[in-house]
């Protein structure tokens, strides 16, 4: 076996050269980083070369065996040398014997106390049992080696390699505390955490540190809050009016947001009972309501709202009212709700009992085709399918509505007055995402407040159109008149307070006049 050093300034270039110099049979003994590039160490056998040169001593090759490494390989006698070829290579063709060269550690001697020269011992013993079975399997396919020695040299080599690997692991060690060899075994073993009892830990732990964001967060929480109150105290202290309006605001139902911006407006000389007629003032201002633009100018008009808002029963009454004043021939109604039991009889005895024709349509395209066969009919009532804002069918109802361009639907969203101000602001981002004309507020008599909904058409920019305190046909519609909502919203702060007010169900004849004109 001849055994050659190389350098080289990376591995590629080493094992281009190792191949170069001793060919494809070549054995990697060891490899490290040395400065300037890697050192490998490469054996390969040579049957052609004479037995004497081969027997020289592994030093003058400048293989260097750790004395760790030599521990482990015991010396060859005399009688040892002298086997014969035939008794070595029999030797070779056996079976390891269970008497490895870890076996023959004495394993009470006080110098294995430490980690590292035990794991040296089991992984020399081990590769010297993969060498024996790579060398086996190698010598079945070619012609017996000359060279008595080779098993010799071969360990040699080995024991080598370890030793130079047991080297570099002690450089990489250096600055830690070296067990020193009169310490037990037991001793300089790690301490290894059982893993249940590590989880556990770290599971007592996680929950630990939520607690404490936990509490962080509420005295955040407290803090914010408390300090927030020493801001409205200030408020109250310099401006009292205003602080007086903003709570009122909100206990009629206003955000705070919305009603600190009233308060603005608010004169800082202005006495209580002058500030109350400044904020009626501003709301009228700001509140947008319709001028009967359904009935008078007629076309294609839709319905939409949540479930349960008083859609069908307001079609009805719009119904109702076109056709006192216009006839019935010049009216005609259309449902999309086919997801309902019973949805399309509903509006269909209503169509029964006015004379009005009654379409069904379930897709966008039977939409377009029974517009198409009413296009003479003077307003067309779209009733939609009552919807969660979180129902996936409303998206599909939606597009039915704005699928062609060339189809003109004005869109009318129904609102009950009974709702809270976040329900009604998620349904009006909902329906959205389509054109809106404006809305229609229902439930006015079931409701104790109108700050919300008013709060909603002006943040929103919505306009009121229509309003409808009743279950009456058509008698329970009106006419969205900006002061009277602003009016029923504030009213007596201290009366609402002990009683609701109700709706006057009766209406005079000078305004059931508009709607009959």
């Amino acid at each position: 076996m001849k055994i050659k050093r190389f350098f080289a300034k990376d591995m590629r270039s080493a094992l281009a050269e190792v191949k170069e110099v001793l060919g494809n049979d070549a054995v990697i003994m060891s490899n490290k980083k040395v400065s300037g590039g890697i050192e490998i160490v490469a054996a390969v056998d040579d049957d052609e070369v004479p037995v004497t040169p081969l027997q020289r001593p592994l030093h003058d090759d400048n293989v260097k065996i750790s004395s760790h490494a030599r521990q482990f390989v015991p010396p060859l006698n005399d009688q040892q040398q002298a086997e014969t070829l035939q008794s070595l290579l029999m030797r070779g063709r056996q079976v390891p014997s269970p008497q490895t060269l870890a076996e023959q550690v004495d394993w009470n001697d006080p110098r294995l106390a430490t980690e590292s020269v035990l794991t040296a011992g089991l992984r020399a013993g081990r590769d010297e049992r993969r060498y024996a079975e790579r060398e086996t399997t190698r010598g079945a396919g070619r012609e017996p080696l000359d060279n008595p020695l080779a098993d010799r040299r071969a360990l040699d080599s080995q024991a080598a390699g370890y030793g130079r690997r047991e080297g570099r692991g002690a450089e990489r060690a250096e600055g830690r505390r070296e067990p020193t060899l009169s310490q037990p075994l037991s001793s300089a073993q790690p301490q290894l955490h059982d893993s249940r009892e590590y989880k556990r830990k770290e599971s007592a732990k996680d929950k630990e540190l939520q607690g404490m964001r936990q509490e962080i967060a509420s005295i955040r929480r407290l803090l914010e809050h408390q300090v927030s109150g020493l801001m409205w105290q200030e408020v109250e202290r310099r401006e009292p009016v205003r602080a007086l309006v903003i709570k009122q605001l909100n206990e009629l139902g206003f955000s705070d947001g919305f009603a600190d911006q009233l308060a603005m407006r608010i004169n800082e000389q202005a006495p209580a009972h002058e500030a109350w007629s400044q904020i009626e003032t501003a709301l009228n201002q700001q509140l947008l309501t319709g001028e009967d633009e359904i009935l008078r100018q007629g076309g294609a008009v839709a319905l939409l709202g949540p479930t349960g808002v008083g859609k069908t029963t307001t079609i009805a009454k719009l119904a109702a009212r076109f056709a006192a004043r216009y006839g019935a021939d010049q009216i005609a109604l259309i449902t999309t709700d086919h997801y309902r039991i019973g949805a399309h009889e509903q509006l269909q005895t209503y169509g029964r009992i006015m004379g009005v024709v009654v379409k069904q349509a379930r897709t966008y395209q039977e939409l377009a085709q029974t517009l198409y066969q009413l296009r003479h009919r003077r307003l067309v009532l779209i009733d939609t399918a009552g919807m969660g804002q979180r129902d996936l069918r409303l998206n599909e109802q939606l597009d039915t509505l704005v699928g062609d361009k060339q189809i003109k639907i004005r869109n009318y969203l129904v609102l009950p007055a009974t709702a809270q101000r976040r329900v009604l602001q998620e349904a009006v981002d909902h329906f959205r995402r389509i054109p809106l004309a404006g809305c229609i507020l229902t439930k006015l008599d079931e409701s104790l407040s109108l700050g919300d909904v008013l709060d909603i058409s002006i943040q929103n920019s919505l306009p009121i159109s229509y309003i409808t305190d009743g279950q009456r046909v058509p008698e329970d519609l009106r006419l969205a008149n900006g002061q009277e909502l602003v009016k029923q919203a504030l009213g007596n702060v201290e009366q609402r307070r002990e009683e609701p007010y109700y709706w006057e169900s009766s209406e005079s004849d000078e305004e059931d006049g508009r709607f009959y004109e």
